[in-house]
Parts: C-alpha cells; sequence; structure tokens
C-alpha cells in the first residue's frame, strides 16, 4: 500500500483496523503466505481549523494537489498567536475535493515559507500525493529557485554555503549554524546584479535543503543579511545608505527581501514535471526598478 506511510499502517495496526485471518494484526507479526488481510480505513475526521474565505492566487490545481502564489504576510499553518488568517485557513475554504491527510480532512503542507517571504509554494489534498512529493523533498529532487537582495557585495559571482541549521543556543526564535545538533543545509547562489555604489547585491539562490530560514541565515552569517530581514539583520545598515530614495523604499519593505521565484517537481501520479514560475511581487519590484534605473541597467 505505497500510498500509506509506515507510522500510518502502525497505527492502523495498533487500532485493530487491520486483520489477518479475521484475528487483530499485531506489530511485527510474520506471514507464512495464504493468509486473508483486511484493512479498514475509519472515517475522516473534521479538523478543528476553521475555513476561511481569504483570496488565493491559484497557478494550478487538480484532484491531488494546489500551487499557489503566497503573497508576504499570510502564514502557512495555524499556531500559537497565528490560529486563523493562514494558509491553511484559505486552503480549507477553497479546495473542495479534499481527501485527507493522515486520516484528518486537511490540506497536507509539504513544506512551507516564512510569512513573510513571498512566492510560489504548494499544498496537497491525498495522503499519496503528500506521501510522494515529501519522498521528492527529502532526496532534494525539487527544484526551488530564490530572488534575495542582500547587504554587501558578494566578491564572487557563484558560490555554495553547506553549513548545518539548528535552533539557536540562546534566541529561541532564531537559527543558527552555530549550533551543536544542527541538520545539513545546502545553499547554492549565483549573483545577478551588483549595486556598488548602495553596497547591495541581487542574488538567486537554489535551494538543496529546505531548513528553517535556511537562506537567511546562511547570508546573515556570511555577514550578507538579507535586506529589511528583522530577525537576522540590522536596520542600521538601511539608514546608513545616503541614497534618501532608496533608504525610504527599503524601510517602507517592512520584510525580508527574499522571493520564492520557481518551484518544480514531479507530479505525484502521473510522473509528468512540472515547474511554476512567479514574478517579483510589487514591493519588491519598485525597489529594482528604482535600481535598474539608477544604475541604467535593462529593467527587462
Amino acid at each position: 500500500m505505497p500510498e500509506l506511510t509506515r507510522s500510518q499502517l502502525k497505527r492502523l495496526i495498533e487500532q485493530e483496523q487491520i486483520l489477518v485471518d479475521n484475528h487483530p494484526a499485531k506489530v511485527g507479526e510474520k506471514l507464512k503466505g495464504g493468509e486473508t488481510i483486511c484493512v479498514t480505513f475509519p472515517a475522516v475526521r473534521a479538523t478543528e481549523v476553521v475555513a476561511q474565505e481569504i483570496s488565493l492566487q491559484v497557478l494550478y490545481e487538480d484532484a491531488h494537489l494546489i500551487v499557489i502564489n503566497k503573497p508576504a504576510g499570510l502564514v502557512v499553518h495555524p499556531a500559537p498567536g497565528h490560529s486563523e488568517g493562514t494558509l491553511v485557513n484559505a486552503l480549507l475554504h477553497h479546495c473542495h475535493d479534499l481527501a485527507g491527510i493522515g486520516g484528518e480532512l486537511r490540506p497536507g503542507i509539504v513544506h512551507r515559507l516564512d510569512k513573510d517571504t513571498s512566492g510560489v509554494m504548494m499544498a496537497t489534498k491525498d495522503d499519496q500525493s503528500h506521501l510522494r512529493l515529501a519522498e521528492q523533498f527529502q532526496v532534494h529532487s525539487i527544484t526551488r529557485r530564490y530572488v534575495a537582495l542582500v547587504h554587501g557585495l558578494l566578491p564572487r559571482d557563484v558560490g555554495k554555503v553547506d553549513c548545518p541549521i539548528g535552533r539557536h543556543p540562546l534566541e529561541r526564535k532564531k537559527m543558527s549554524g552555530k549550533c551543536r545538533n544542527g541538520r545539513r543545509a545546502v545553499t547554492h547562489w549565483q549573483v545577478l546584479q551588483r549595486f556598488p555604489d548602495d553596497r547591495l547585491t541581487l542574488v538567486e539562490l537554489n535551494l538543496e535543503t529546505g531548513r528553517t530560514h535556511q537562506i537567511r541565515v546562511h547570508f546573515a552569517e556570511m555577514n550578507f543579511p538579507l535586506v529589511g530581514d528583522p530577525l537576522y539583520g540590522k536596520s542600521s545598515r538601511i539608514k546608513e545608505l545616503k541614497d534618501v530614495a532608496l533608504r525610504t523604499l527599503l524601510l517602507a519593505l517592512g520584510r525580508q527581501a527574499l522571493h520564492a521565484k520557481i518551484l518544480g517537481f514531479t507530479h505525484p501520479i502521473s510522473g509528468n514535471y512540472m515547474e511554476f514560475e512567479c514574478p517579483l511581487p510589487d514591493d519588491l519590484q519598485v525597489i529594482l526598478t528604482y535600481l535598474h534605473q539608477k544604475y541604467r541597467y535593462d529593467a527587462a
């Protein structure tokens, strides 16, 4: 039963929903051959999360998954302090064909974007799609490309950061590469443009792994923090800019200058490769348009 994980099967055994020759199966039970195995799936439970009518920009949707352009400011999953108004609340209202994830009638979140990161992300509608896409993330076969504006002038045109990330030892809201038990995190980057007078660099990032705050931590710890990052950056770096107009635009951004531009994956059911791209949102585009004009780059 490839649509189920080992933990889901174990839970069904513990709930006596799997019978071997009409007797409840046991975990680790060995079969001799010829037995009749009966699996009963309990009814899908309703989730406690409230469905809310929240506008979504849907890039693609079918019976198995949905791809959206997440705006900055939208929290992905309900959590303390954000019990409503999240992407999951919105998907519960929008998707009328959810088959359930883990026995609960809810969308499956296989990856996340930070609240203030904009761009393309997806969610699943059934267990089989959720499991197969999760496996693609685990083996790093998903295409994930981001665009970021960072403080400082990167000395090389391309590079790679391979540094574990875990919970910061002192500041619990932050992640860090200076932790004892971090998980491997790999970010590939390529310079798109440098703005030398303002000591800013526009970079494209390709994620090999997807740890919490991965891009933000990697670049902050290289002393190239993302512009506007309230957690890993310093507002003083914006305030020190001599260009008043640019300084005003960056302060008005109110978030880290990070956008998930491209997401590519193999469809969990059809097996076809699919790729989606989201253009920069207005708050980032107005900054780049100003920089392009200032440095006389072709805005295209």
